[in-house]
């Protein structure tokens, strides 16, 4: 028997996937049911297509239940009668079959995924003289009719498989992991993962829609291997996360972390290292009040939300990974390229964003079915509430007018950036005291009167060029001002090198004077 590869009752419930992918059918109606089909095949804005449910009662789009549910005598033939209605559309197309049994009842779901041969046509009837073929498509919760602009359209998206949804002719049904399937299918709640090791590898993953083909030719799709291989970067040389910590705003000292691996792995490791390393909790006593101050530096809802949304809409054709790079008063995440039209830089400074159009149809499914992402369309309403009650700054979301990238800035709490900026005024109160400036940083503004390396300097100290070494004597001097690069615009060039300033000169001349 076919299983599900997913929870039913999520499903039905509309936890995994949005009420405007599911159609609930009180009882089978062949007409409404392939209008539907075609509509969901249609996926005019790559949703990933949708389901049908027969059996199932609905008022303004959600299920009544319990189900009225079918005759399980009937189920056969309607089954029969599918295939036939599959037949009706143009070019044909078969949805997958479940009978399943919810709440004591049989009901049929029927998963329409996003079809491979856009655009599909069905007849407005099925009477026996109904010539009349009509693109259906979805609008919201509805089945329409697709008006002329609309039908453009699809014919636009007929050669525009997502990428994620294409075969990838370069890898084998062998590189599809089945110890990390089987972890996906128990972690969503799948009937499927019960039955995994009982049925073929192949039809197992034909069944989840993440290998197609021939029985002669069946290849891994993109989004299977993303999620279910190991080491996806083999295939795809953009999939990881690279978070890179600054630790100055001129960005001549950091240090970097690569995640790789499964893209719910990456993210959810890349998640649990910011989390741990990065964001902190404040408390502060506020005078005549009981109850403190508690807020962070970063609120965790907000982080992870627009982490989410990188691994999500970034092209993984392309070879950038996702940064993220955190800075001194600041966490910068970059994805590429940027939105799909109609987003612009102005639409993202508004913050109402009702374009309904996605990259990766199903990369969203998978990180929905997983909770790493909420329903299509929350991503930004989420950041900005989150950053709200935390009470930190609006955050920036933008791109350019070529949509080459996709930028979402968290500036840290107004508090926290008190205490960073309390640190750096106490460091540079140091450093400009004469007494404070140790042998070795007099000794490395003396050499640095000519310009000279990271490496030369720390030759001309007679120490390891280690990064340790860097923070403990160069660093305080830069930060101080009394230090500064000869290629600014080039902080991490590789032809870097340390020059003393006039501010450090004049110090220096007085530590000579005294002396």
């Amino acid at each position: 028997m076919t299983l599900l590869p997913t929870n039913v009752n999520n499903l039905i419930n509309g936890l995994t996937v949005e009420w405007e992918r599911i159609e609930f059918k009180e009882s089978w109606n062949p007409e409404a049911i392939l209008h539907s089909m075609c509509a969901f095949a249609n996926d005019i804005n790559n949703l990933g297509g949708g389901y049908i449910i027969v059996g199932i009662q609905e008022k303004d789009g959600k299920p009544i239940l319990p189900p009225i549910g079918l005759e399980p005598s009937q189920i056969d033939g309607y089954q029969q009668k599918l295939l036939d209605l599959c037949h009706k559309v143009t070019p044909p197309y078969f949805p997958v079959a479940f009978p399943i049994a919810y709440q004591g009842k049989q009901i049929l779901i029927l998963w329409c995924p996003g079809g491979d041969n856009r655009p599909y046509k069905a007849p407005e009837s099925l009477g026996n003289n109904n010539h009349n073929f009509i693109y259906y498509i979805r609008r919201f919760s509805s089945t329409v009719k697709a008006n002329h602009s609309e039908e453009l359209q699809l014919y636009q998206l007929a050669a525009k498989i997502p990428f994620d949804d294409r075969i990838n002719h370069n890898a084998e049904l062998e590189d599809l992991n089945i110890t990390l399937i089987k972890s996906f299918l128990k972690e969503v709640g799948s009937e499927l993962y019960k039955t995994a090791d009982s049925i073929l590898f192949k039809n197992l993953c034909l069944q989840m829609q993440i290998a197609r083909g021939p029985d002669e030719y069946i290849k891994p799709i993109n989004a299977g291997l993303l999620f279910f291989n190991d080491d996806p970067d083999q295939f795809f040389k953009g999939a990881k996360i690279e978070v890179i910590e600054f630790h100055n705003e001129v960005g001549d000292s950091f240090s970097e972390k690569i995640f790789t691996g499964p893209l719910h792995t990456q993210l959810r490791n890349a998640l649990q290292y910011i989390k741990n390393n990065i964001l902190k909790e404040e408390v502060r006593k506020v005078p005549e009040q009981a109850e403190a101050l508690r807020f962070f530096n970063y609120p965790y809802v907000a982080l992870e939300e627009a982490l989410a949304n990188a691994v999500y809409h970034k092209s993984y054709e392309k070879r950038n990974p996702i940064e993220v790079n955190i800075r001194p008063n600041r966490i910068e995440i970059v994805s590429y390229p940027g939105p799909i039209p109609p987003i612009t830089n102005e639409k993202l400074k508004e913050g109402h964003i009702v374009a309904r159009n996605y990259r990766n149809r199903r990369i969203g499914d998978f990180l929905k079915e997983l909770h790493l992402t909420e329903g299509r369309g929350t991503g930004i309403p989420k950041i900005r509430s989150a950053m709200k009650i935390n009470g930190s700054p609006e955050p920036i979301f933008e791109t350019d007018d070529e949509r080459n990238y996709f930028l979402t800035v968290l500036t840290i709490h107004p508090e926290s950036r008190k205490s960073e900026i309390n640190k750096t005024e106490v460091s540079n109160k140091l450093v400009n005291d004469l007494s404070t400036l140790n042998e070795k940083q007099l000794k490395i503004l003396c050499f640095c009167v000519d310009p000279h390396s990271k490496t030369e300097i720390m030759s001309n100290l007679g120490i390891k060029n280690t990064y340790y070494n860097f923070q403990k004597n160069v660093f305080p001097l830069i930060h101080g001002g009394l230090l500064t690069f000869t290629i600014p615009d080039a902080p991490r060039s590789k032809f870097q090198k340390y020059v003393i300033t006039t501010k450090g000169m004049e110090l220096l001349n007085k530590v000579r004077v005294n002396r």
